[in-house]
This record gives structure tokens, sequence and C-alpha cells, in this order.
């Protein structure tokens, strides 16, 4: 297990009484906030009582099993913890097998991505659903192993940048070698729309100050995304795909997604890392290791300039995604601010203005290109002394159009450390 012990319940959102039936050894919990936390709400399924073997049998009694789980009968020690994603519970047999329970379930693709992932995920090999919704998870009991978040925490303690470096670009390699591998099993064309609709139920369930919205690129295609990806779901071997996040109960996604948006993730993990270490590392230059590994590997087309161009949204806008929810967690919790989210969303309002003034050169670069083809169009065909003016309009908006292009904020700049 790489996620951390704690409560995976909205601590700070009341428990509400919810009539819809559970199945046997199970429980649903309602949450709902009140006043400014009115936003937010879930429902929630979990374990009623795992102490003895008969309680496993009981829980599995009622549910549908999917691929590689324990005989029930040949369960013969239980144990079960509480991490921050759900419950764990350790079953002994023959084998060792970890069951992780879904309280808020998942996608619906947990099914397709075992399937459909390359054989260097660390995936469950079955569970359990229930009406259709996963609600278990089952793994084969593994050794510990060294995880890249931990790796590059000694590193940068230790003052390697250059370990540091290279074990960032590992992990993107390995994460676009996923991307890769599942680039020709189903993929949909983008969508703005929902993305941007979804972005605004975040700021608005918060309460947010900050408002973004961007036309995205075409070529950022949704496709069979892991979602939410850390530092430590990596290891020498392997990538671990593990549970969603709570805020995907308290806002559950309702559209597809494009690949950038698992380097955002993994991004903003790392500036979780960066910032909790206190490291006087540059974190521009880790952020940009990190990309450049993913680029490597990932398809060309997810991985392009017009994916990452800024001025449509780019990687800067997942990583505001991925911001907004960190937020409505710890709002859930009342646990505080959290860092470095808060941080650099308070950064946005000046990240927008800079785009919005360089939006006078693309404009500039427009007017240029338009006099200069309606000047070739009313003379056509034009004389060579009625052909220059318009050409030079035309190079002129050629050349602000580079020069637009160019003043585009870089990938691996934080929004905090733009100029």
């Amino acid at each position: 297990m790489s996620e951390r012990v704690g409560s995976w319940r909205p601590g700070a959102l009341p428990q509400i009484e919810q009539s819809e039936i559970a199945p046997r050894g199970f429980e649903i919990l309602g949450f709902s906030g009140k006043g400014p936390l009115s936003g937010l709400s879930c429902s929630m399924i979990h374990p009623s009582e795992l102490i003895e073997p008969s309680d496993w049998i009981a829980i599995v009694s009622e549910l549908d099993a999917w691929g590689e789980v324990p005989d029930p009968s040949s369960i013969v020690q239980v144990s079960i913890s509480d991490y921050v994603r759900g419950p764990v519970a350790h079953l002994s047999s023959e084998t060792e097998w970890v069951a992780e329970f879904l309280p808020w379930g998942s996608d619906g693709l947990l099914r397709k991505r075992v399937k459909s992932y390359p054989e260097s995920c660390d995936l469950p090999c079955g569970g359990y659903s229930w009406q259709g919704s996963e609600v278990i998870s089952i793994r084969k009991e593994t050794g510990q192993k060294n995880n890249s978040s931990e790796l590059l925490l000694e590193a940068l303690e230790s003052g390697s940048k250059y370990e540091a470096e290279e074990i960032l670009r590992e992990c993107g390699r390995k994460l676009g070698s996923v991307h890769r591998h599942v680039e020709e099993i189903r993929v949909t064309p983008s969508d703005p729309k929902r993305w941007n609709s979804r972005v605004s139920g975040l700021e608005e369930a918060l309460n947010a100050h900050s408002i973004w919205r961007a036309p995205y690129s075409r070529d950022s295609e949704c496709m069979l995304c892991i979602g939410d990806v850390r530092l430590e779901d990596f290891s020498i071997d392997s990538v671990r795909i593990g549970r969603p996040r709570l805020s995907d109960a308290l806002y559950p996604p309702n559209c597809g997604f494009p690949a950038i948006r698992d380097l955002a993730s993994l991004i903003h993990d790392l500036s979780r890392l960066h910032y909790a270490s206190v490291t006087d590392f540059d974190i521009v230059g880790l952020r940009l290791s990190l990309i450049e590994g993913w680029r490597e590997t990932a398809p060309s087309k997810w991985a392009s300039d017009n994916v990452f161009y800024s001025h449509r949204g780019g990687l800067a806008i997942w990583e505001y995604e991925q911001c907004l929810l960190d937020v409505i967690e710890a709002t859930s919790h009342q646990s505080g601010a959290p860092e470095p989210a808060v941080g650099l969303i308070s950064y946005v309002p000046s990240f927008q203005k800079k785009m919005f003034n360089n939006r006078t050169i693309g404009a500039l670069s427009i007017m240029a290109g338009f006099f200069g083809l309606t000047s070739i169009y009313r003379t056509f065909p034009p004389s060579s002394q009625e052909i220059v003016i318009p050409s030079l309009f035309i190079i002129a908006s050629a050349a602000l159009m580079r020069t637009y292009r160019r003043m585009s904020p870089s990938p691996e700049t934080p929004f905090n450390l733009l100029d």
C-alpha cells in the first residue's frame, strides 16, 4: 500500500439519513454540507463489520465477482484498516490478498483498465461489484517497494539534483508508455464544453474568486486515462493504478479526459512534494524533466506543442483543476488551506492577465493578415506594384503570430513564477 493511513470520510460534512438499501454486510452513508459547505455532498458505501472470516463471507455474498478473487471459504484470518481512500482489508488463506474498498465507487472503467493497460502496471486482479458499481478491488499481497516519491525525497534531501531529475524523467517515460499502450483502445474527440463546465462547477462549489475557461486543442483527445496519478504510484518496475480520490465523490467526473490531465496530476504531485520538502532545487527544472520524459514516450499527437499551448489552456488549466480538487477535499474536512494548491490558485488572475495582454499581438496578427488577403482579393490579379503592400501585411501577420505563440507561458513554469 502506498496510500496514507487516515479517515476517508469528509469530516466537516454532517451525516444524513439514507433510504437506499445496502447489500448484506454494508452500510450506505450520506454526507451533505451546510452553509458555506452547502455545495458539497456525497453518498458512500462501506463494510459494516469485518472482524472474522465469516464477516468476509457475508460481505461478498450479494456481490458480483469478476477476475481472480479468493474463495471466501478459504479465508482464515482478516484485518482491516482505514486509509484516506477507503478501508483496506488483508485476507489470509494459502495466498495473501488485499481487498481495497471503494466507498464512492469508480468511474466505471476499472475493469476496462485491467483488461487494457500494459503488464507494467500494478492492477487489481479482480474485484466485486454491486448493481453495476465497483465496491471492492482485489490484489495479491506483494512486498513493499521503494516508490518514486520516497526516492525523490531522498534525492532532494541529499542535494542530488541529477538523481532527482532522472527519477522524474523515468516517471514521465513510464506514464507516457502507458498512454502509448492505450492509444488504440478508445479515443474520442476533445470535449471543451464539458471540461469548462466541470471547472465552472468546481469554482461554484467552492465559491472561488478565480474563473478560468479555455478553448483547448483538438489534439487533446479523450482516452482511457488513469485519473489521479501520484509519484508514490511509480516503482522501479511498475506503475500502480490506485483507487479514486475523495474529490471524485464530492464532484464526480462526468466526461472523458485527455492524457495531459494524467500528466498534470503527476506534475501537481511534484509541486506538493517540492513544497513539503522545502528544497532549494528549482521547481522549473524538476517539472521540465518530468515533462520531457513523458513527451519521449507518449503519443506524439497527445504530447504536441498544440496540446501544451498555454493560450489554449495547455497543461496549466489541468493543473488548475488539480488545485481545485485539493481545495475541495480540504474544504470537506475543514483541514485548512492546502498548499501549494491555494498559493498557486492565487496567481491564476495574474497568469490570465498576462495571456490576455498577449492577445493584443495575436489580434494585430489577424488584422494584418486580413488586410493583406483582402487587398489581394480586391486587386486580383495584382500587378507587381500592387502586391508589395499586401505581401508586407502577410509577412507581418506571420511574424506577429510567431511572436504571439512564443509569448505563451512555458508548461514547466508554474503560475507563481511567471515574470
